[in-house]
């Protein structure tokens, strides 16, 4: 029910305190194997919007993801931990807010939703975010949505730390004196909030900030970042009564983030819209409430100022002097982090004077050199250290320990045990490296070491986002991949091809195509079309309107002959000759035999009457349709959940993998002594979505996950490894890749445990 119709009736909401499960639903008693997850490292590599230490610990810092969850900086370890793995509600991932407590360091708070259309919660943690009490709200939240960058707006009461306040996107302030178990709206706030909006991509900035004056009792400022009127209110009895205080930048500037310095004045960034993008304009103000006075700071003004605005902002605890903000969307000629001594008298630019080393995250150094960044909505200085400072961008997390020295100022990534990549699609090669990824964003890698972020990015070319990757069975190091960039024609190729196992690339160039009827782009302009290479790497079929095939490498094509328009193709992974695909017009499997260039239907027994709950309708979608690396002709095929396999190249199905509906699938190398590759799923049996693994050929399933590894439930991909038994990796969306192997020693003495049954069967044992 909307926020304003609990209003309309007079209802203060009372939400219990409810310890909720993590997982999606119910769980039944399933053991799972044991297995042991690591992230494969890249290093960030998505936007964190905020970054809060701890204001009554040193070496306590949390960090808030628009889609990977939270973390805690563990300085014992020197690493950030991630506190959200167990969930498995995937809004939660997305972190409006976060909030340390200010006489207990082990309390810390987040206010958890990815959209205002998701489930919204606030997390309470005594631990440090180890264990979580969730309890959901009713307020919407928009952790992945515009005006992310906006905080924070979750703040506890310094004085009374069982009471919370929530600075709400569309339905105001409301407030909890139990610690967050129960929530109320705030009656008499002045801003209620605009209601939730329709439409698929409309938000409000609602309330941006909600600030408590921790040296004046009882006194808190609340910014409002949505348009018209007052845009700052105060209260000094602690909530009761607001007032709204004129005067500041004009009505067209939004207040997005501000922090309280210890001489009780407020330093408050400005932007013309809630960003991260689309912001033209900003402004640095401080409001003095003792003495009701407005100054204008702002580093840059007049007709020539680049254009953009500022977001983040800090004020040294030691000296409220020292003050620091940031710009964001300021493309010409970057974001930078402006540093004052004298509460914004006079600035220094320090962009002008830093350097940074990315040796540990080498992908930042795309254009040669990294930037000092973009999207730098998040800022903070070191309470119990002046010369710790850190912000965040769209792609990392920088810090300096030379913060308040002079001369040429030092940034590094800090960002050992984040991984927060959106994974587009991913595979494992029978021979060469173990891994080769196409992400969102980022391009991709090709992983030589899991453990290590590589030097290596996909180029030549460079498509921001890698759709598709396919590689030769017989001829691993040959590889191809489609792609598209953040325009909507893709500038250049959007297909290429490695010779050496995806450490360089070509760009591969298509005959021009015919103009379509109705005007629109074909689908090798936009990334759409996707591209397979035959088990021996000699064949490229490309899936233009008209179906192509190369072989020369794209020197020259021809078109293919049987294959339907724009449908997805699986190259057998041992036999050259065979390539497979779907005719969804005809319900029917194709198949060719002569190395792509006519397409002739198959028997298809055993399969569904309809086959079109396989089709692939969006460029980022897995296929259904997989070819196992070591076996010719075994085929699978994921029906809408349904999983069928054929040992004859698509002539005879059977039904597999019964009880389980599946969302996405894999294949690994099989177990000693089976005939089958293990399969890896992520999908839902007896209730219970998780990560699964059969080696029986889809007869038996058994449970490899567990409630502590659950990654937000958002899953992209998911691959088993064809050279080590065991081994899966998985594309996440927002928490980068994750691979899972059987804790040593489980499988040997389950294999002991097959030979003696197989010794007693011959009689021999």
């Amino acid at each position: 029910m909307a926020a304003h119709v609990w209003r309309r009736i007079g209802i203060a909401l009372s939400v219990a305190v409810a310890m909720l499960p993590a997982g999606l639903s119910a769980r039944p008693a399933v053991k799972p194997i044991p297995y042991r997850w690591q992230n494969v490292a890249v290093g960030g590599g998505g936007f964190a919007p905020g970054i809060v230490f701890s204001p009554v610990q040193r070496g306590l810092a949390y960090l808030r993801t628009d889609m990977g969850g939270a973390y805690r900086w563990d300085s014992g370890n020197g690493r950030w931990a991630p506190l959200e793995d167990d969930q498995g509600v995937a809004s939660y991932m997305g972190v409006e807010s976060i909030a340390a407590d200010p006489i207990d360091a082990n309390i810390v708070y987040l206010a958890a939703g990815m959209s205002k259309d998701l489930p919204a919660a606030i997390f309470r943690s005594a631990d440090r975010g180890a264990h979580w009490r969730i309890v959901p709200v009713p307020f919407a939240m928009g952790g992945n949505e515009d005006g992310r960058g906006l905080g924070e707006r979750l703040a506890i009461d310094p004085q009374r730390h069982a009471t919370l306040l929530f600075g709400s996107r569309h339905d105001g302030l409301w407030r909890s004196d139990d610690s967050g178990a129960h929530w109320a709206q705030v009656a008499g706030f002045p801003r209620p909030g605009l209601g939730v909006p329709a439409g698929r991509r409309a938000t409000h900035g609602g309330l941006s900030f909600v600030l408590f004056d921790p040296h004046h009792f009882a006194r808190l400022f609340v910014g409002s970042a949505d348009p018209g009127g007052v845009h700052l209110f105060r209260s000094d009895d602690g909530g009761a009564r607001w007032r709204g205080i004129e005067g500041g930048p004009d009505n067209g500037l939004l207040p997005v983030k501000a922090v309280v310095g210890s001489d009780g004045v407020l330093t408050i960034t400005y932007c013309d819209a809630i960003g991260p993008n689309g912001i033209t304009r900003g402004a640095v103000w401080r409001y003095d409430p003792a003495a009701g006075q407005w100054t204008d700071i702002t580093p840059l003004r007049g007709a020539d100022t680049p254009p953009g605005g500022y977001m983040g902002v800090a004020v040294s605890v030691q000296d409220p002097r020292v003050i620091a903000v940031s710009t964001v969307d300021r493309g010409r000629p970057v974001d930078t982090v402006w540093r004052s001594t004298d509460a914004g008298r006079h600035w220094d630019e320090l962009w002008q004077r830093s350097k940074r080393d990315v040796r540990a995250t080498p992908f930042l150094n795309l254009d040669g050199q990294a930037n000092f960044g973009h999207w730098i909505a998040g800022l903070a200085i070191d309470p119990f250290d002046p010369g710790h400072a850190a912000y965040v961008t769209g792609a990392t997390v920088y810090a300096t320990t030379g913060f308040d020295r002079p001369g040429t100022m030092l940034w590094t990534p800090w960002t050992e045990g984040i991984e927060q990549t959106a994974i587009i699609t991913l595979v494992s090669p029978t021979g060469g490296v173990p891994l080769v990824s196409g992400l969102g964003d980022i391009a991709g890698f090709r992983h030589d070491d899991l453990a290590i972020s590589p030097a290596h990015l996909h180029l030549d070319p460079y498509l921001t986002n890698t759709n598709t990757l396919d590689y030769a069975g017989r001829a691993p190091a040959i590889m191809v991949r489609s792609g598209s960039t953040h325009t909507r024609i893709v500038p250049g190729a959007s297909l290429a091809w490695s010779w050496d196992g995806g450490e360089r690339w070509s760009p591969i160039a298509l005959p021009p195509s015919s103009p379509r009827a109705d005007g629109s782009v074909p689908p090798e302009a936009t990334g759409d079309a996707a591209i397979t290479v035959s088990a021996d790497g000699r064949n490229f079929v490309v899936e233009t309107d008209r179906p192509l095939l190369s072989r020369d490498q794209g020197h020259s094509w021809q078109p293919v002959e049987g294959l339907p328009s724009r449908v997805r193709v699986t190259a057998d992974k041992v036999d050259a000759r065979r390539f497979y695909a779907i005719d969804f017009a005809a319900h029917h499997l194709v198949r060719s035999e002569d190395g792509g260039a006519h397409f002739q239907p198959t028997a298809g027994l055993g399969l569904p009457r309809t086959l079109s709950a396989a089709a692939v309708t969006w460029r980022e979608a897995q296929n259904p349709l997989l070819a196992t690396p070591d076996c010719p002709g075994l085929l699978w095929l994921n029906v809408g959940g349904d999983l069928y396999r054929s040992a004859d190249a698509g002539d005879r199905w059977t039904r597999v993998g019964q009880g389980l509906s599946v969302a996405y699938y894999g294949l690994g190398k099989g177990a000693r002594g089976q005939g089958w590759p293990a399969v890896f799923a992520i999908g839902r049996r007896q209730g219970l979505f998780a990560v699964w693994r059969s080696v029986d050929g889809g007869g038996t399933w058994r449970r490899i996950n567990d409630h502590g590894h659950q990654w937000g439930a958002r899953f992209r991909v998911i691959s088993g490894d064809p050279r080590r038994y065991g081994r899966v990796y998985i594309g996440t969306d927002g928490r980068g890749i994750v691979y899972g192997d059987p804790e040593r020693g489980t499988e040997i003495q389950r294999e002991i445990r097959r030979n003696r049954a197989r010794l007693r069967d011959s009689g021999k044992y």
